[in-house]
């Protein structure tokens, strides 16, 4: 059943052994670095309840309520649902969180459609795979995900220095496996459960390894260590940085120091293959949310740059239209390409819906690729007093507020508290601390920027331009000898004999452009 947000932190409420700062932290609901961040997954917990968003973040099967974000997708409308539902949670809580469980369930679908290649090493995993996943519908439970490791001397296969470096098994038991060494978690200390999968290690040509290895960890586990980096929230008062105060989200080094894992909870073990296809595919549903969440980082530079146009006039300028223009553009390129990844969408091995995978992979090349480019052109319209601004303390002080007072207001409707609130806001968007790790937080998250290339370089249909190209240049079928499909085979020609009528039409795209203008009348 779908959980309240009391529920929630009172799971975990546990014994868990984390520290920051030095410090350990004796209940992590309290502790002011991780609360703010906890409280908003409270309250995505009890949005699913409430009378206003209870129908867009839940729905009913079977007489019982489960969560949008963890239905297995296998419907186009069921895409649209999970747009609207991650829409709905970050406009109510007034900001971008990017780990808090919709965008790293997706990865257990990617296990769902990978159950032949895992029932080669041994049937029992499948069985798992489809028990963890129906876990997650039911208990609702806040999932995370674990990517990398230390991984130490990377020229060095992992057996020829500690071996730690790479997380592995250290024993096999009849109660499970016990596996040592260390993950990169984000938000691992407050979450209750984690797909913990390897870092592609140098295997050579074994066919099985100890490092190759799959798992649900229980975050409440005994023997595990939560080693967390400082938090921004609390550094400064929230008036002046109102990002940093709510919406850090504190990363883990998770140290799993001889855990036991379950036999129930090994999704994968040994197998190199069944590993690679893994981490292969991990991100084809997952990539789908954290694409969206760029949309919106997108939305908030768009608003903080445009009110600081308009409020000095400088928006009827032409250089400056041409930058916010721009920005316009970057923004529209992911919409697009989250729109017609849904419209596109593709079956997947399991006969589950994913998005298109072309498309979507193409679509967090340009949202991460280009970030740093557009957040530098909303500072460029944004001006130089986001770098030079006095604090709020300096406003409200009797000596000093009379002349901010005088010189940050613009007229009427732009007096100086309002400016000062714009400007901290778009300092802490753009400029702050929190900013520039949130840059390279985007950059990594999902996988460094040759992994996000290289996954377009998997599922991109090459065979259609080499038909096209052989046909016109008047080629030899010879050089099609590596098994090219007909020039136009995929998605987009699947999509267009779907719907005869509209390829024959001057506005082609219309369907799906007016499905992406209304999602939720798009699902209806």
């Amino acid at each position: 059943m779908i959980r309240t947000g009391q529920q929630y932190l009172e799971s975990i409420r546990d014994e868990r052994e984390v520290y920051i700062n030095g410090e350990r932290v004796r209940d992590v609901t309290r502790h002011p670095m991780m609360k703010p961040l906890i409280d908003i997954r409270a309250r995505i917990y009890d949005m699913q309840h409430e009378a206003a968003t209870r129908d867009i973040l839940g729905y009913e099967e079977q007489g019982e309520r489960h969560a949008v974000a963890n239905k297995l997708p296998r419907l186009q409308a069921d895409w649209w649902d999970k747009r609207r539902a991650t829409d709905a949670v970050l406009e109510e809580i007034g900001g971008v969180v990017t780990r808090v469980g919709d965008e790293t369930v997706g990865e257990m679908w990617s296990l769902f459609d990978g159950q032949d290649v895992l029932n080669e090493v041994d049937p029992q995993f499948s069985v798992n795979i489809r028990r963890h996943i129906q876990a997650v519908l039911h208990a609702d439970p806040f999932h995370v995900s674990a990517n990398t490791d230390p991984k130490g001397d990377r020229s060095k296969p992992p057996q020829e220095q500690d071996p730690d470096m790479l997380l592995h098994v250290v024993k096999e038991t009849d109660a499970g496996i016990i596996v040592r060494g260390a993950k990169y978690e984000t938000a691992a200390a407050y979450a209750n459960q984690a797909f913990t999968k390897p870092t592609i290690a140098n295997w050579g040509n074994s066919a099985l390894s100890e490092y190759a290895v799959g798992f649900i960890c229980d975050l409440g586990s005994p023997n595990l260590k939560f080693i967390c980096r400082t938090g921004f929230a609390g550094r400064a008062p929230a008036a002046d940085y109102p990002l940093t105060s709510r919406f850090d989200e504190v990363d883990s080094l998770v140290i799993f120091d001889d855990v036991l894992i379950p036999w129930e909870n090994v999704l994968f073990y040994r197998h190199t293959r069944a590993a690679m296809f893994i981490r292969a595919t991990v991100h084809r549903y997952s990539a789908f949310a954290f694409v969206q969440r760029n949309l919106k980082l997108a939305d908030m530079m768009i608003g903080a740059a445009l009110f600081n146009a308009r409020q000095t006039g400088l928006d009827k300028q032409q250089a400056v239209q041409e930058k916010l223009a721009q920005l316009a553009v970057y923004r529209e390129g992911i919409n697009a390409h989250l729109t017609a990844a849904v419209t596109l969408a593709e079956r997947s091995p399991a006969g589950l819906l994913m998005p298109n995978q072309s498309l979507l992979y193409c679509g967090r090349v340009l949202a991460c690729s280009q970030l740093h480019e557009m957040m530098h052109i909303a500072r460029e319209l944004c001006g130089g007093q986001i770098c030079v601004t006095p604090d709020k303390a300096a406003f409200d002080s009797p000596e000093t507020k009379p002349w901010l007072d005088k010189f940050y207001s613009v007229n009427e409707n732009w007096v100086a508290e309002d400016r000062r609130k714009l400007l901290a806001f778009a300092r802490d968007l753009l400029n702050s601390d929190y900013a520039g790790h949130r840059l390279t937080f985007q950059l990594f998250a999902q996988a460094p920027p040759f992994a996000h290339l290289n996954a377009v370089y998997r599922n991109f249909d090459w065979d259609g331009p080499l038909q096209f190209v052989q046909k016109s240049a008047d080629l030899s079928e010879r050089v099609m000898q590596k098994g090219a499909r007909p020039a136009g085979d995929g998605a987009v020609a699947q999509w267009f004999a779907e719907h005869p009528s509209s390829g024959a039409s001057s506005d082609a795209g219309a369907a799906p452009v007016a499905a992406a203008a209304n999602p939720s009348e798009a699902a209806a």
